[in-house]
C-alpha cells in the first residue's frame, strides 16, 4: 500500500538555466511504497529527481532525470547490491526496464505484450528490488533530462553524443551518485538495453579506469554491437542468420521437417550452418562456384522460408529488413515487426524491400507513453509541465573510434570480480541473439574469459520482458546472476 513521503529537497540554490528551464537541475523528491515480489512484501523507497551533470572544473553542463529505488527493510547497504541501468537509441529514455522489466512496477498490458486499456501500471511480482537497489538513468535530451546552457550559449553536442563522450560523462554522472547515496562500498553492476549494450561495454571501463569505480557484472539486454551492427558485410550477414530461422518457425513458414521440431532443437543446426558455411560462402563474393552458391542458397531457403529465387536475386546477402517484408508476403501480405517478429502489420502495397512502419513498436509506444507519464506525476510525484522524450534529439551521434568491445574485455581482465550476462530474445530482427553470442567471442578472442559470460535466451523478442512468461524467467536470470557474481569469493587475484 502506497504511502507519500512527506519532502521535496533542494540541494543547491538554481542560478543556472537549463535548456528548458522548468526542469530544476537539482532535486528530489521522495515517495515509500510496498510491493509482493516472490511472495514476500518488500518495502521501498522511490528517490526521484535531477541530478547535474558536472564537468571538470565544476561547472554544470546538463541535468539528469533518474528515479532510485531502494530496500528500506535491509541494514547492511555495503552487501546489498546495486544496479544502473540504462536502455539504449542512443536517444531513448530509460523508461522501457523501468516499468516493464526489473523495477517495482509493470505496465498493464496482456500476456504477449499488447497494449491494453485504460492504460496504467501494476506490481511487478517478479522486479529483482528483493535483492538489488535499481537506479534508472535518463542520458541527456532523453526523459526530462537536458543540457544546462546560459543566455546565447550552445549545446556542446560534442560532450554527450557520441559512444565516448556518452560513456565519460555518465561515468562522472554516477560517481556523483553513488558518494551522495553512500553506495561506495556494495557490490556494483551496469545494465544496459540495445544501444545501452555498446554503452554499458564502454562504461564499464570507463568507471573502472577513470573513476576507480570496480564492478562485479555487467548486463546487456539484447545488445547491439556496432562493430557488428548494420556494418552489410560477410559476418553480419550470415551472423544474423539463426534469427530468420526463429521467426519462420514462429509463423510457421518452414518445412515440415524442422516445423515439427521446437525452437530449440533446430536453432544449433541454423547456427552451424551459418558460421560453417554461409559465412565463408558470401565472403567469396562474385567467385564462389555455381554449385557452391546453388547449394548454399538452397539450404538458406530450407532454415529461413523464403524462396531460394529471392536468395539468389540477393546475391546470398539478404538483409533483414528484407526478410521482414518477404516472410509473409505470398501467404497473408503481411510484414513482421523489426525488433519483435511475433507482431505483424499492414502495409500499403506488399511489393517492396521493407516494412512501412514497425508494428512493435508503435504498440509499445500506444502503452508506455500514457503509463510513464501517469507513473512519474500521480505515483512517483514528480511534476512539471516538460514533455517527457521517448526518444531525444542526440543526433548525429559520433560512433567513430568505437573500442567498446577491447574496453570490455579490459575491464574483464583488470578486475577478476567481473562477470558479463547476457539476455536476446530469439524474435529479435535489430539486434539478434546469435550476434550477441558472436559478440561475446568477439569481446575475448582469447578464451580466457569465457567462463566468466553467460547466455540467456527467450522465446520473445527485443524487449523479452513485455511476455509474462519471460519478464519471470528473466528476472529470476537476473537475479541468479546477482547472487552469483556478488558472493564472497575471496581476494580480487588470479
Amino acid at each position: 500500500m502506497k504511502k507519500l513521503l512527506l519532502a521535496t529537497i533542494l540541494f543547491f540554490s538554481l542560478y543556472t538555466t537549463a535548456q528548458d528551464n522548468r526542469i530544476p537541475t537539482d532535486t528530489i523528491v521522495v515517495t515509500s511504497n510496498t510491493v509482493t515480489i516472490k511472495g514476500k512484501e518488500i518495502k521501498y523507497k522511490a528517490q526521484t529527481g535531477t541530478q547535474p551533470v558536472f564537468d571538470a572544473n565544476g561547472k554544470i553542463k546538463a541535468t539528469l532525470f533518474y528515479t532510485y529505488y531502494s530496500r528500506t527493510d535491509v541494514q547492511n547497504k555495503e552487501k546489498r547490491p546495486i544496479i544502473m541501468s540504462f536502455n539504449g537509441g542512443p536517444g531513448s529514455a530509460s523508461v522501457w526496464m523501468h516499468i516493464a522489466y526489473t523495477g517495482p512496477k509493470v505496465l498493464k498490458i496482456d500476456d504477449e505484450g499488447n497494449p491494453i486499456q485504460p492504460y496504467g501500471i501494476k506490481d511487478n511480482h517478479y522486479s529483482i528490488l528483493d535483492v538489488a537497489d535499481i537506479v534508472f538513468v535518463n542520458p541527456v535530451n532523453t526523459a526530462y533530462s537536458r543540457p544546462v546552457i546560459k543566455g546565447d550559449e550552445k549545446v556542446d553536442s560534442k560532450y554527450f553524443f557520441g559512444i565516448n563522450a556518452d560513456a565519460k560523462y555518465l561515468a562522472d554522472w554516477l560517481n556523483t551518485f553513488i558518494t551522495r547515496t553512500n553506495r561506495w562500498q556494495s557490490p556494483k553492476y551496469i545494465i544496459g538495453e540495445s544501444y545501452g549494450g555498446t554503452r554499458v561495454m564502454q562504461l564499464a571501463y570507463e568507471l573502472q579506469s577513470n573513476q576507480w569505480m570496480y564492478l562485479n557484472g555487467v548486463i546487456m539486454v539484447s545488445p547491439a554491437d556496432y562493430q557488428l551492427l548494420r556494418t552489410k558485410n560477410s559476418e553480419d550477414y550470415a551472423v544474423n542468420f539463426p534469427y530468420l530461422t526463429a521467426a519462420a518457425w514462429y509463423h510457421k513458414m518452414l518445412p515440415q521437417a524442422l516445423q515439427q521440431q521446437d525452437l530449440l532443437a533446430i536453432l544449433p543446426e541454423a547456427e552451424n550452418f551459418a558460421i560453417n558455411q554461409l559465412l565463408p560462402a558470401i565472403a567469396k563474393g562474385g567467385f564462389i562456384s555455381e554449385t557452391e552458391k546453388q547449394h548454399i542458397a538452397d539450404k538458406m531457403a530450407y532454415y529461413s522460408g523464403i524462396k531460394k529465387e529471392v536468395i539468389l536475386q540477393h546475391n546470398l546477402e539478404v538483409p533483414n529488413s528484407y526478410f521482414w517484408k518477404e516472410l509473409l508476403r505470398s501467404a497473408s501480405g503481411k510484414t513482421i515487426g523489426r525488433l519483435d517478429s511475433r507482431y505483424l502489420g499492414i502495409d500499403r502495397k506488399e511489393t517492396g524491400d521493407s516494412p512501412d512502419y514497425s508494428p512493435e513498436l508503435t504498440s509499445w509506444l500506444h502503452s508506455f507513453t500514457p503509463a510513464v507519464n501517469y507513473y512519474i506525476q500521480n505515483v512517483l510525484q514528480f511534476k512539471t509541465d516538460v514533455k517527457y522524450n521517448m526518444f531525444g534529439p542526440v543526433h548525429p551521434w559520433d560512433f567513430t573510434n568505437n573500442n567498446a568491445r577491447e574496453n570490455l574485455r579490459k575491464a574483464m581482465a583488470e578486475n577478476p570480480y567481473l562477470k558479463v550476462l547476457i539476455q536476446s530474445g530469439y524474435y529479435d530482427g535489430a539486434t539478434t541473439y546469435h550476434a550477441a553470442k558472436y559478440t561475446m567471442g568477439k569481446i575475448d578472442p582469447s578464451g580466457k574469459l569465457k567462463d566468466r559470460f553467460t547466455f540467456k535466451g527467450y522465446r520473445s523478442g527485443h524487449m523479452m520482458y513485455l511476455r509474462k512468461t519471460d519478464l519471470e524467467k528473466a528476472n529470476d536470470d537476473l537475479r541468479e546472476f546477482i547472487k552469483q557474481s556478488s558472493k564472497e569469493i575471496g581476494p580480487a587475484k588470479y
